[in-house]
């Protein structure tokens, strides 16, 4: 490839000829000279330039076409016009051919470079003969061969490229269409595949977790079972593990966890967890249910004094980043997704800091779709707990102010019985760009009326105070979507989260979640003023955080979904997250051979 070329293709963002093939053309243009004037149709003609007249308002040309005289008409003429259509020029347009007068006109002629068949046409920042040049040059069924793409697409690819007499653009695109998914669903994994490393163990962890499954005072579900047969078996091979256990809200991953601590100890294991809150619970719930002689520590901002060298389980939240770590083999996030680009930064470096690297486990109650998880099979091996300790009884209601007086019972109520509402809102100060009301704007109402009213939002410095205040002592909270994640609030019994259709279904998955965490009938309102949202009413229907995952990609681009868990940057153009799982799944048994 010559140099000029090498840049063309970095101008582009590719450096593969599989890369190339997926600009497909926008269009044919059928570049053959008519042999007569097609009169209202843009016909390609070679032309002879005679004389030339400047206007005000156009320029005007008198050229010999089809052996005739004809009048050719360019409308806000450029200086390249002037210079290229002087008398004696010679070359090929293409031109609109109308009779003005008996006379013919050509209007807005274009010159040619190429002329003598079908042209794909491409919308690139190349030039269209620089591209037409690279695809002639590159765009090669050989040469995408020699790339691991299958001959069938190859195929299908170079004819959609380099199309022949009479072949009709529309119905070319559609034959293409699953050979453009499969190259580029295929590029992207082949891409993600020489990204994976594989890094020896520090340790090979072989610690015994039976006797701590036996003391729990429940009963595992089949998921988190097979969960914690996963991890044990990653954890015993000298390959450093990288696992992904997902499980929905209140599905009982912090079990698991606990339980890939045993498999640990004695070796040290650490917990990274996105609020400390969550961070909080998770200690308290490690006290309880890990036997005594696991030495588990909790780090929290500002402490100086935690002998960390002495611990077995080390749990806190990013401020481990901060902190000199001993020698950890087992490192665990939980909803890596939520921590900020440099934190995640500082989280791989924490688990790569030597040539061996210590186990990796992620912990996640954002199911992401089947797609997602085939996509990235190759960097990172998954669990899934989609069981349930306990069923949740929640029920889902989409109001509007029509519903707000029935809502308001239900709260009412459920405080009158001891239990708990968090009302949701979607800002803390009232804006006009906006059509519901602030907490600012509502807090009167529920103050005035009702005792045990909390406050809080994400700028709140004293947020994890208040909650845990509200948790003992509250009726009713107000808050913006803090609350999504990393609160436990057993006696939580009805939600309600104000402009419901402004948020994805994920984030209401979550929020609904935090209803019914011990088994109470739950209530989930969403308030909004558009309730005939097909979109809310699949939501209210579904209550599995994993068919939550499928609806969201139904409603959502592919690319916005490449976000969360596992972010690799990808925004496909052909590839379908939602619609094309068997062409994904053909790829990777094709790339397995």
């Amino acid at each position: 490839m010559t140099p000029q070329h090498k840049r063309y293709f970095e101008k582009l963002g590719i450096n593969s000829v599989t890369g190339l093939s997926l600009f497909a053309p926008v269009r044919y243009d059928d570049l053959t000279p008519s042999t007569y004037p097609m009169i209202g149709e843009l016909n390609v003609v070679e032309i002879s330039v005679k004389s030339s007249q400047k206007t005000p308002k156009f320029f005007k040309i008198t050229v010999t076409a089809w052996g005739m005289d004809a009048e050719s008409v360019i409308f806000n003429p450029k200086n390249f016009h002037y210079l290229a259509f002087k008398a004696g020029s010679k070359f090929f347009v293409r031109a609109l051919v109308q009779k003005n007068f008996g006379k013919l006109q050509l209007v807005q002629p274009k010159i040619l470079s190429q002329t003598g068949g079908i042209f794909s046409v491409y919308k690139t920042e190349l030039a269209q003969k620089t591209m037409r040049t690279l695809i002639d040059e590159y765009l090669k069924e050989e040469s995408l061969i020699e790339e691991g793409v299958p001959k069938w697409v190859s195929k299908k690819l170079i004819s959609l490229h380099k199309p022949t007499t009479g072949q009709n653009y529309a119905k070319s695109l559609k034959d293409a269409m699953n050979a453009l998914k499969f190259a580029e669903i295929y590029l992207f994994l082949k891409t993600l595949n020489a990204k994976t490393r594989h890094f020896k163990a520090s340790a090979l962890l072989c610690g015994d977790e039976r006797n701590f499954v036996k003391s729990l005072p429940f009963k595992l579900t089949n998921d988190q079972i097979k969960a914690i047969a996963d991890i044990k078996s990653d954890l015993s091979k000298p390959v450093a593990a990288r696992r992904v256990i997902m499980g929905d809200v209140g599905s009982g991953k912090t079990v698991v966890i606990f339980a890939a601590v045993m498999m640990a100890y004695p070796k040290k294991a650490v917990l990274m967890a996105p609020t400390t809150i969550l961070a909080m619970q998770i200690y308290n719930e490690a006290k309880r249910l890990l036997p005594p002689f696991v030495k588990t520590v909790l780090v929290e901002s500002g402490e100086k004094n935690v002998r960390l060298d002495e611990a077995d389980f080390i749990i806190g939240t990013h401020v481990l980043l901060y902190r000199e770590l001993p020698q950890c083999d087992l490192v665990m996030i939980d909803e890596q997704h939520r921590f900020g680009t440099a934190q995640r930064d500082a989280v791989h470096k924490m688990v790569s800091k030597n040539e061996t690297h210590p186990h990796f486990l992620q912990f996640s109650a954002t199911p992401i779709p089947r797609t997602m998880s085939l996509i990235h099979s190759s960097l990172v091996n998954y669990s899934f707990i989609k069981e349930m300790p306990f069923r949740k009884d929640i029920e889902t209601y989409i109001i509007d102010k029509k519903g707000f007086g029935y809502m308001l019972s239900r709260v009412e109520a459920e405080i009158n019985e001891g239990r708990q509402a968090v009302i949701i809102y979607p800002l803390v100060e009232e804006s006009e760009m906006l059509e519901y009301q602030s907490i600012d704007e509502g807090r009167a109402f529920w103050e005035n009326r009702y005792k045990g009213v909390f406050v809080t939002h994400g700028k709140d410095k004293n947020k994890e105070s208040i909650l845990e205040e509200f948790a003992k002592n509250g009726s009713i909270l107000l808050a913006t979507t803090v609350v999504e994640v990393g609160i436990s609030l057993p006696k939580l019994s009805v939600i309600v989260i104000v402009g419901a259709e402004r948020l994805g279904l994920a984030t209401l998955h979550q929020l609904r979640g935090r209803v019914s965490r011990v088994g109470l009938k739950g209530y989930c309102y969403l308030y909004t003023n558009y309730p005939n949202s097909g979109r809310l009413n699949e939501f209210s229907k579904t209550a599995s955080g994993f068919d939550i995952a499928e609806l969201d990609l139904k409603y959502r681009q592919s690319g916005d979904m490449l976000s969360g868990v596992l972010q690799h940057g990808a925004q496909f153009k052909w590839f379908s997250l939602g619609d094309d799982e068997d062409i994904l799944r053909q790829v990777l048994s094709y790339m397995k051979r």
